[in-house]
């Protein structure tokens, strides 16, 4: 199915980067909660709408009046935890078959939407292409694991194998650090592939979301449900 670039809709990618990007820049101007209007310190946390998929910068007590990710509300907070998936295994063909032409995409389910989407990085930004039907489905039966996941606000990051490593390399991270990965890139990226810089700068991404992941050990199917795993 034809990608669909993030720049296309206000709701999409491109404003949830814009509004990682002030969030970083607009503390020292006084930046408040979004919902409440309370002043917020440079690190804070993101609550995401599920209807508009906007993120929105949240003190601590707005968000964590969303943390239940079964109460049937229109936003949900932005768990923390990372997690990696020693075990994961990506078929012969398998990514091919996913149609992400890069070798890094993150996969989040959307909960309105009752399917999962993929976004991969490029030089417009975050690129969002819905899967082909039925492509997702034997990653899932080879990897019940990553069904861990919390729909909207939960992806998996996921490198493809490739000349620096025989295996495919897989995340479980916030989806807010995913738009702040995109953002990074964009600055950077050059070319097809992003060029060496793009490289670097993922390079170094991953190692700190190798620093702050625990391997997956499992979880009970309530705290899978709710997000509130091995959190670091």
């Amino acid at each position: 199915m034809t990608p669909r670039t993030g720049s296309t809709s206000a709701a999409g990618p491109v404003a949830m980067l814009r509004r990682i990007a002030v969030s970083r820049s607009a503390a020292a101007d006084g930046e408040r909660c979004e919902m409440c209007a309370e002043p917020l310190a440079e690190k804070h946390q993101h609550v995401v709408d599920v209807e508009s998929r906007a993120l929105m910068c949240t003190c601590r007590p707005c968000y964590l009046l969303f943390t239940d990710s079964t109460a049937h509300l229109r936003y949900r907070s932005v768990p923390e935890r990372y997690l990696s998936f020693p075990a994961f295994e990506l078929g012969t063909g398998v990514w091919d078959e996913l149609e992400i032409p890069v070798g890094l995409a993150f996969f989040f389910t959307n909960s309105r939407m009752a399917r999962t989407v993929a976004f991969y990085p490029g030089p417009a930004g975050a690129t969002e292409s819905e899967l082909p039907l039925g492509a997702w489905e034997p990653v899932l039966a080879r990897n019940p694991a990553v069904g861990t996941a919390v729909p909207d606000t939960e992806a998996l990051l996921i490198r493809a194998p490739g000349r620096e490593r025989l295996q495919a390399d897989c995340h479980l991270v916030p989806i807010d650090a995913c738009y702040e990965l995109v953002g990074q890139l964009r600055k950077v990226w050059r070319g097809f592939d992003g060029g060496q810089d793009a490289r670097a700068q993922l390079a170094a991404f991953f190692e700190r979301v190798v620093n702050r992941s625990r391997p997956y050990v499992g979880t009970s199917s309530s705290a899978a449900r709710t997000g509130s795993g091995p959190w670091p």
